[in-house]
This record gives structure tokens, sequence and C-alpha cells, in this order.
């Protein structure tokens, strides 16, 4: 079996935490662990000895995933970076032709990355039901029995068979209003679409052939030059960004699911959630006796049923019902309830250009990571991680001059054609057009302070020289 985990999504709805250069899957959200891990962690125990992890995610998040797996040990059989997103019809048809190379016959579990699921003994269960089923030649969907009437989930209308954990697939419904989700929870023939599939690649690809032959005929295409122009000894396919441009944008829902003749459901009795929201979040944190979930520091005066977030001392009076979530650099304030509508505050932001929300004043980069301590119009100051043995990119900027000083650690900064070492408290100066580099050449993290001066201090104002990480 091939576990092929999603991670490509930006959490709009889980502004400002997620961001869309560090997503609610990989942001810890819910204790030490991201979604991702957990679901890493969930699925290893499943593994038998020729199973195989294919991740399937934006380029920009390879090195965020593969850090993570590397943390706690899992092996990644293969990374499928997509340099555009072409939404999931076109993911889980690029997927099975990779798969379909190596066994067409091959059963594919498809997950999403940022979903809590408990009960495990139980999910195990459903897990081994639909590869059953699937051998059998079905496309197998999850369908999570509802326990409120939500309106943040899709539906799926299904019958019971003979055999007790199959059900028959009567139609998919779109998230409905609350008259019509408790229509549906009454009626007890609606389950949650859960988004988690289990197929042959051989039968997902002969449906998406059938249904949707552009998106098949562009998927093959676009797998066919990638390969053509991959490292072969590389873990990771990236896919090439004009080819992509070519495939239509549609969910595997309304190009296969909602037409295929082989759709059968798996009801899935386990504790789920998809952590759509903060609402969806407050079922899954512990609460105080006023059904607070807060901070230990925060001091809450008749105040009852709100969540709070924030690395600093938060105090309210008379405060109920209320979802408030600081992060450095930005705060969200809303009732609770209402936590759908994030993703207008997101679009707005959007159309303003506002850089809240692609990141965090703390950035992840397969070196390290870098926060932004202070900025203005023509200075920015920057607190720098380097991991053992990395180093940055050899690099240069036409609109800065940078000053670095060694707080812990050591490195090596070549400027130009020389190379120098510091140590703590030794620093050096790199104007503006000179080529540099920054390297660990220790066995512990190299923690420096950068302070850029100049008239344009943005990150576009990096010409990458040479890179050990292929980025451009």
């Amino acid at each position: 079996m091939v576990i092929s985990i999603l991670c490509g999504g930006n959490g709009t709805r889980l502004w400002p935490i997620s961001r869309s250069l560090m997503p609610k899957q990989f942001a810890k959200i819910i204790g030490n662990d991201s979604l991702f891990q957990l679901t890493l962690k969930r699925n290893m125990n499943l593994m038998k000895n020729n199973d195989k992890f294919h991740i399937i995610t934006n380029d920009k998040y390879y090195f965020l995933a593969l850090d993570i797996a590397n943390n706690i040990n899992i092996h990644i059989d293969s990374f499928i970076l997509e340099s555009l997103c072409k939404n999931t019809a076109a993911a889980l048809t690029i997927d099975a032709i990779l798969t379909y190379k190596q066994n067409p016959n091959e059963v594919i579990l498809v997950l999403p990355s940022d979903h809590i699921i408990n009960d495990y003994e139980k999910y195990k269960e459903c897990v081994n039901n639909a590869y059953k089923i699937a051998r059998d030649g079905y496309i197998v969907t999850f369908g999570i029995t509802p326990t409120t009437p939500h309106t943040g989930y899709g539906y799926i209308q299904s019958e019971s068979t003979s055999n007790k954990y199959l059900m028959n697939v009567i139609s998919f419904h779109e998230k409905p209003d609350k008259k019509t989700a408790k229509e549906y929870l009454s009626s007890g023939r609606f389950y949650w679409n859960s988004g988690m599939f289990c197929y042959k690649a051989k039968v997902l690809l002969d449906e998406i052939k059938k249904y949707e032959p552009d998106i098949y005929k562009s998927c093959l295409e676009l797998v066919e030059y990638s390969l053509k122009n991959a490292n072969n000894n590389s873990s990771f396919l990236r896919l090439d960004k004009s080819f992509s441009e070519k495939i239509p944008d549609k969910s595997i829902d309304y190009a296969v699911m909602e037409k295929t003749q082989k759709l059968a459901m798996i009801k899935a009795d386990f504790q789920w959630n998809d952590v759509g929201s903060f609402d969806s979040l407050c079922d899954e944190l512990p609460k105080d006796s006023n059904n607070n979930i807060t901070n230990s520091n925060n001091i809450l005066l008749q105040s009852n049923n709100n969540l709070i977030m924030s690395d600093k001392m938060v105090a309210t009076i008379g405060i109920d019902d209320c979802i408030i979530i600081d992060t450095f650099d930005a705060l969200l304030i809303v009732k609770k309830g209402q936590t759908q509508n994030v993703k207008e505050i997101v679009s707005i932001l959007n159309k303003n250009n506002s850089k809240l929300t692609e990141i965090h004043n703390k950035a992840f980069r397969p070196w390290g990571n870098y926060t932004t301590l202070q900025e203005n119009s023509n200075y920015k100051l920057k607190s720098i991680v380097v991991k053992p043995k990395h180093r940055l990119s050899l690099q240069k900027h036409y609109h800065r001059n940078e000053h670095w000083i060694v707080v812990s650690g050591s490195a090596i900064v070549q400027i130009g054609n020389k190379e120098v070492f510091l140590g703590p408290n030794e620093s050096t100066y790199i104007p503006m057009g000179e080529s540099h580099r920054l390297t660990n050449p220790g066995k512990i993290d190299l923690v420096m302070i950068e302070v850029q001066v100049g008239d344009y201090l943005e990150e576009d104002d990096i010409v990458r020289l040479d890179d050990d990480y292929s980025r451009n």
C-alpha cells in the first residue's frame, strides 16, 4: 500500500496562526506536534514491510515536511512537489500515475495532513476494511458519522448494504445551511465528507480517463516531462510549472466521485476533526472550570467560553464566547460561531498585498530559521539560527548592506573570494553588491544577529549564485 498525504493547503480560516509559508498543517497548534507530524505518526503504525509514504505538497513546503519527517525518523519514499496548485483531481491523478508505473494494482490510501483522528484502533479497522474493498476494484471514501448539524462540511448521502462496514453512495452534497444540516443529521443517512480515499492506482486512472480525459492527458504530459528533467538520485519530483498551468483546476469530488459507478463508502465511527476553523479547534483543547481555553499566565475575570492564544499575558473582564488570537504582528478577535468567516479577512489582506497572510516574523528555511525582531523603512534587525553543517546560499543584494554578529556557535563567512572564521561576540560587514555566504561548521546551532541597512529590505532582493537546496 502507498499512503499518500496531501499537505498543500493554506488553512486560511486559522489565520493569523496559519500563513501561506507556514500553513496550519505545519504549525504547532495542539501540543508540541504539528498536525502533519501527528498524521505521519498515526499512519506509520499502519505500515507493513513494503508500504510507502508519498507526500504531495507545494514545493515551498518541501523542507518543512522533510525536517518534520526526519525529526521523528520517518522515511518518505517520494515527495511530489507542485510548483502550481491545481486542486485535488490533478494531485491524485499525478500520484496515481507515478504509483501505476511501479505497480498498476497498488492500493493507495489518500489522507489530508491536517486532521485529528482519535480512537486509533477504530481508525486502523476502517483502513483495513477500506483496503480490502479497494482491492476488489472500488473507490472507497470515508464517511464520518456526524455528531452535530455542522455547516462547515460537505455531506455524503448513503444507504446500507449487507456489509455492515460498506455503504452505497447516493450523492454528494455541498456545505449546507443550518436548517438543511439539521435535516441531514436527523435522517441518519448522511455522513461528513472526510476527503479520505482508498483505491487501486489503475482504478482511479481508468475513472479519470473516462470522466476527465483532459485532466488525465495533461497530468500524464506533466509527469513525463518532469521525470525526463528530474534528478534520478533525488527523493522528490518537482512538477514543471509551465505544464502544470495546462491542467484544469477541479476537485476530485467534482471530477470523479460524483460521477463514478465504482464508489463505496466506509462508515467511519472514529473521533475526527478537520481543524477547519478556530471553532473546531476548541473541541480539541482542554478547558478550565469556566469553559475557557487559555494559557496559565492569562487573567480572565467574569469571562466564560473563550479561546485565547497569545505569547503575552492577556487579561479579560466580562468577555464571553470569544476567540482571541494574538501573534507578533496580528491580532484576531472573533465571536464563536463566526470563525468560518476568517477567510474573508485573509481575502481583504491579499487584495491589499499585505504580507500578513504570507509569513510570520519567524520564518523557516532548509538551513534553519530567522526571526525579524524590528524593522523600519531603512533598517531591519534579525536573529538567525543556522543548523550544524548547514549553510546559506551564496548570494548578493543590490539594495542593502549587512552587519553580522555571532551570539553563539561558530561561523565561516565567505565575502567575495575571502573567508573569515567568527566566534561568539565577533562580527563582520557585507557591503552592498558583494557575494557572500554563511556556513555553520560546528556541532551546535549557530546563532547570530543580522542588521540590514538600505533603501529596500524585502526578501526578493536576494540574487542566489549557488544553493545547496536547488532554490531559485
